[in-house]
Parts: structure tokens; C-alpha cells; sequence
């Protein structure tokens, strides 16, 4: 649709692009901002809300959504009305991204496919897998059919791990899979950013090797596995304390079926570096995540992970080398790992340093340049 003159246009549709912060979010906005530094023009559609958590990177227009039932802080958006649609006709774009597979990202995908313009998507998590949680499996297969056929003939789709795109491959969503990575802000996620004073303040004395949890308080995070792991080590009189850092609609539940924990609440930007150093082991059991930006950012901070093997952990994490991956779901093993870690200071100190060591390779804009270069080259300015 465009004329192929002047800065390239890029339409991004999210179905949450700053209303409740997370990690697909925060990677959008920066890639929107390199979008930006290297002169290109993007425009985002995307809910909103009256209050937002954070300011939006780049041009924000707002489509009209309603709250997810029984997850009233997340919005679906209700497909691509009379006026959106003519805001985007009038922006004329060059290329179409599409971050959610939701009846936005529906419409819009047929909008572009219709004015012939190249149509890619990134997958930011493993929506299939969230059904399990809320005993709801037997849908899972339908909706699984439904991604395929939303993935199957778009232009491009962007996996953030090779683990993920095997999956994408194998299981018939897409060939046409290439790799939209995930970096870290290394001035925030930092081994120097540990404070033992702020450790203390929590009440945790320096001697108690902490384990950290970092992410929304919801079902799909793996909340239950954390539970019966940190029971399973209290029965065997491991010594540790659980530091959780996040908020969200299971805190009530997780608090009570996690005695003795520290929950810090929602963290962001130096405060949440300083939470992560401040952490002795990383516990990562969610099985969503298509990479895991939580247990990128522990290992940037030095600290070993001890993740579920499952999509972005088995990319990121070398087992026994730079962390530990255990198969998902395993109680015993988690804790089996959690435990020689705390047994073994020398160990979980070498393993920290690895995983410094693999994290300094996930340098943002040498990241979002590699998608912004495939726009480019799909619109033939490459």
C-alpha cells in the first residue's frame, strides 16, 4: 500500500502494548523504539486504558477491547473497527506486524493480506498451554488448530528462541520461522547491583541461600510447582528462604501455600536489578514462555537458574554448566537442584558465572535490527 518512498511504515497490532506490563510488551516498545533511531515510522493499535503502567514508545492509537472475564486486568480487543481501520488506511503502511493472535490480530492480518502488503508475527508466548491451568485442556486442541491457521501463511513469523521455533516447525504452525531474539538492559542487570543491606531489611539474614521468583502472580507461572518445591525442601531441612517478586490475582493463595516467604511486590528498573542480585538461585518452572526473559535477566545478574526444560529456558541455559534444567513438572528435581546449590556454594557460584558470562551475547539493538532488517528486505528496501 505504500509507495515505497520515504521511511518505511510499519503497523504494529498488540493485544497489550503498555495497560499492564510484562515482558512481550517491554520487547515491543523497544523494538518500536529502534524502529524509531534507525528513521522508520511505526504505528501501534493496540487497547488502551485510562491508566496505563507505563508510557508508550512511538504513535499509540487505541482500539476498542473489554476486560477478559475472570482476568479483568488484561483486555481483548474487539477486531478492527470503521474508524481504526481508516486511521490505518490513512497511514498507508509498508508492512503489517502482528503480536497476538486475538481478534485484532485476526482482522488486521486479513486487512493486509487484502492490499497485498507482506504480513509477519511475532509469538510471544505459549497461549495453547495456558488451558491446562485453569482446567481447561479439553480445548486445547481446537484452539491449537486456530494458531496454526492464523500462523500458517503469514509472510514471516518471529520465534524469540530456536527452542520455540523447532516447536513452531515440528508441530506444522509455519516454516517460514526466523529468530526475533530477546536482550538485556546490562546497567540494570548487573552482578553490582547486589545489596546485602537491602536483603537484610527483608529480614533475611546474609547466611540463607535465597532462592528468587520473579514474575505475575498467575497460575500459568508455575505457582504450584514453586509450592511443592519449596515444601518438598523444607521436609528435607534444606535451609533457604523464597524471595517472590511480582504481584497479581494468586498472591492470596500462593502466600499461604508458600510459609516463610518474602514477597517484595511489583519491582521495575533498578529496584528489580537490585532484587534479582540479591538472589542466591533462580527458580524458573513455567512451561509458557517462549523465551524467558526472567531467568535472562537472573543470569545477567550472575545468578544459576534452575528452570523447567521447556521452550527459551533450553535455549538460554546450558544444564550443568550455566544452570540447571529439570523436566517440567518434576518436584523432586527441582529440588534436587535447588538443593546442591545450597549445599554447594562453589557450585552455584560457578554456574552464576557462566551464566554471566552467556548473557553478555543478548545485546538489544544488535537484536531488534536483525527484525528490522527483515521488514526491509520483505518490502524490498533491503
Amino acid at each position: 500500500m505504500g509507495d515505497g518512498t520515504g521511511p518505511l511504515r510499519v503497523a504494529l497490532f498488540s493485544g497489550n502494548y503498555n495497560y499492564v506490563k510484562d515482558g512481550a510488551n517491554q520487547a515491543l516498545n523497544r523494538l518500536v523504539g529502534r524502529m524509531l533511531v534507525r528513521g522508520l515510522e511505526p504505528r501501534v493499535y493496540s487497547p488502551v486504558v485510562d491508566v496505563p503502567a507505563f508510557e508508550a514508545t512511538g504513535t499509540l492509537i487505541g482500539v476498542p477491547s473489554v476486560p477478559i472475564p475472570g482476568r479483568g486486568e488484561y483486555r481483548v480487543a474487539l477486531g478492527l473497527p470503521r474508524a481504526v481501520k481508516a486511521d490505518l488506511e490513512a497511514f498507508r503502511p509498508d508492512i503489517v506486524h502482528l503480536s497476538a493472535p486475538d481478534w485484532l490480530g485476526h482482522d488486521a492480518k486479513k486487512w493486509g493480506q487484502g492490499q497485498g502488503l507482506p504480513v509477519v508475527a511475532s509469538v510471544h508466548t505459549r497461549f495453547e498451554t495456558y488451558f491446562d491451568y485453569y482446567r481447561m485442556g479439553f480445548i486445547r486442541r481446537g484452539v491449537e488448530r486456530l494458531l496454526k491457521s492464523f500462523y500458517g501463511d503469514l509472510t514471516e513469523i518471529y520465534a524469540p528462541s530456536e527452542s520455540m521455533a523447532d516447536v513452531l516447525r515440528a508441530e506444522g504452525y509455519s516454516e517460514k520461522v526466523r529468530i526475533w531474539s530477546r536482550g538485556v538492559d546490562r546497567k540494570i542487570f548487573t552482578p553490582a547491583a547486589r545489596d546485602m543491606g537491602w536483603r537484610q531489611g527483608l529480614g533475611i539474614a546474609d547466611d540463607v541461600p535465597v532462592i528468587g521468583f520473579v514474575g505475575r502472580l498467575v497460575l500459568e507461572k508455575g505457582l504450584d510447582v514453586v509450592a511443592a518445591t519449596m515444601a518438598e525442601l523444607r521436609r528435607r531441612g534444606v535451609p533457604h528462604h523464597l524471595l517472590v517478586v511480582g504481584d497479581g490475582p494468586a498472591r492470596a493463595e500462593f502466600e499461604a501455600e508458600v510459609p516463610g516467604a518474602t514477597f517484595a511486590g511489583f519491582q521495575t528498573g533498578a529496584a528489580l536489578g537490585r532484587a534479582y542480585a540479591g538472589f542466591d538461585m533462580f527458580l524458573n518452572p513455567s512451561v509458557t514462555e517462549t523465551f524467558g526473559n526472567v531467568t535472562l535477566e537472573a543470569m545477567a545478574c550472575a545468578v544459576p537458574p534452575v528452570a523447567a526444560q521447556a521452550t527459551g529456558a533450553s535455549s538460554l541455559v546450558a544444564d550443568g554448566v550455566s544452570g540447571r534444567l529439570v523436566p517440567a513438572g518434576d518436584i523432586g528435581a527441582f529440588a534436587d537442584a535447588i538443593e546442591a546449590y545450597v549445599r554447594n556454594p562453589d557450585l552455584r557460584r560457578a554456574h552464576g558465572e557462566a551464566s554471566f558470562v552467556r548473557a553478555q551475547a543478548y545485546d538489544w539493538d544488535a537484536i531488534n535490527d536483525a527484525v528490522i532488517d527483515r521488514y526491509l528486505a520483505l518490502t524490498g528496501r533491503g
